[in-house]
């Protein structure tokens, strides 16, 4: 059979327009697709940023309430001391009108036997005439001055006697508010834990609707060096390239140095020590506690990831008391990873983000600097996120970050 050159146009039209067709159909299906998880995102984006604000609104009544519940506590503590205060005082009013009471007695006794005037001698012997009745005029009359006293040490008695009522009044008052406070305290907690919660599931569905449409658009991103990473991370974040390489040279040296030691060699050093300071201090407890927690979740993520268990960490230091135990270039412990995973997943497209991996370590990174302030490189923004990375104020390793910040280039 002999196809003429109009007949081959007609069919090269009826095989385009097939093609076409079922290509179409695939492209718009995955175009409805895009734009259906791309709605998906915004609504959920939406819902991130309100329960954020939900977020801060409830920390910012629980900072109130906590400084309430603290004021109450003072204010309870003190009330108390000036109770105490007013009680010692009572008492040695007692004591006093006591004594006085005594010689009173002695004094109308010896009056009524021998017609006489002893009491004088009486505190003389005891000693409390002149702690009694100071140096005033000896001559007035003793029984007066004695039934004087008592009526004042009486009077200064129910005086005191008001006010610790009037401070028990107070007492209860503040016990009330303190209870009413803690109360409140308790459900602001609660109303924080339940929006933290809420922020991480819609965080972690965010992160899974990011991973499919990078899948969908073909765009996961993986460095293939340390320049490559930072750029990235920067443009994603918005921390200057600069600050960036500046805490990359602190923690890691640039990736050179993520590790020596595995997570056993840790948790043998560290236990160690903390055991030694359990013995003087309970609270160490609560350290070897979080050493375990840690080290739990450090086998899960090498589990998720593929990796043996002995996997490189840092060494616990030998400068001061710490556990050791952090991954990779950003050098994050492994539960704070863990609460970094989705936002790497969101601008990285990795579905399950690897501490090891250029791409992730320094997008971790990038986000807490950025969440810590460090969108410029002003010296005061890199002391405080360098205060937030580290969790103390160290010259040495700011005056580093300040140094690489502004000669990164030339360094490189």
């Amino acid at each position: 059979m002999i196809w003429d050159k109009k007949k081959l146009k007609i069919l090269l039209w009826l095989i385009g327009l097939a093609v076409f067709s079922v290509f179409g159909r695939q492209y718009a299906s995955a175009a409805d697709d895009v734009e259906d998880i791309q709605d998906d995102m915004s609504k959920i984006e939406k819902r991130i940023d309100k329960t954020q604000q939900e977020l801060d609104a409830s920390k910012v009544i629980y900072n109130k309430v906590t400084a309430q519940v603290g004021a109450t506590k003072s204010a309870l503590a003190q009330t108390a001391e000036e109770i105490s205060r007013k009680e010692a005082e009572i008492k040695n009013l007692n004591e006093r009108m006591e004594l006085h009471r005594k010689m009173l007695m002695a004094y109308l006794q010896e009056m009524y036997v021998n017609n006489q005037d002893p009491v004088i001698k009486l505190a003389v012997a005891n000693g409390e005439l002149n702690d009694v009745f100071g140096n005033e005029d000896q001559s007035l009359n003793l029984k007066e001055k004695i039934i004087g006293v008592l009526e004042e040490i009486g009077s200064s008695q129910a005086r005191l006697g008001e006010v610790k009522e009037e401070l028990a009044d107070k007492q209860e008052e503040h016990e009330k508010l303190l209870q009413q406070k803690k109360a409140e305290q308790g459900e602001v907690a609660g109303d924080i834990q339940d929006a933290e919660a809420t922020l991480a599931e819609l965080q972690k569905k965010f992160a899974e609707m990011q991973s499919d449409l990078n899948k969908l658009l073909g765009s996961n991103y993986n460095a293939k060096d340390i320049k490559d990473a930072v750029r990235y991370a920067s443009d994603k974040t918005g921390v200057p390239e600069g600050v960036l390489y500046g805490f990359l040279k602190k923690e890691t040296n640039l990736g050179a140095n993520t590790g020596q030691c595995t997570y056993k060699e840790v948790e043998k050093v560290a236990v160690a020590r903390y055991k030694t300071l359990l013995k003087k201090n309970k609270k160490w407890q609560a350290s070897i506690d979080l050493l375990y927690k840690r080290q739990d979740i450090f086998y899960d993520i090498v589990d998720t990831l593929g990796y043996s268990k002995s996997k490189k960490v840092s060494c616990s230091p030998s400068g001061y008391i710490g556990q050791g135990g952090a991954m990779g270039v950003s050098q994050f412990m492994s539960d704070v990873w863990r609460g970094y995973e989705a936002r790497i997943t969101a601008r990285t497209g990795h579905k399950n983000p690897d501490p090891w991996n250029l791409t992730d370590g320094v997008m971790a990174m990038a986000i807490k600097l950025r969440e810590a302030g460090a969108t410029s490189s002003s010296e005061s923004a890199i002391k405080k996120a360098s205060i937030n990375y580290l969790g103390a104020f160290y010259r040495d390793y700011y005056e580093g970050i300040v140094y690489w910040s502004k000669n990164y280039k030339k360094l490189l």
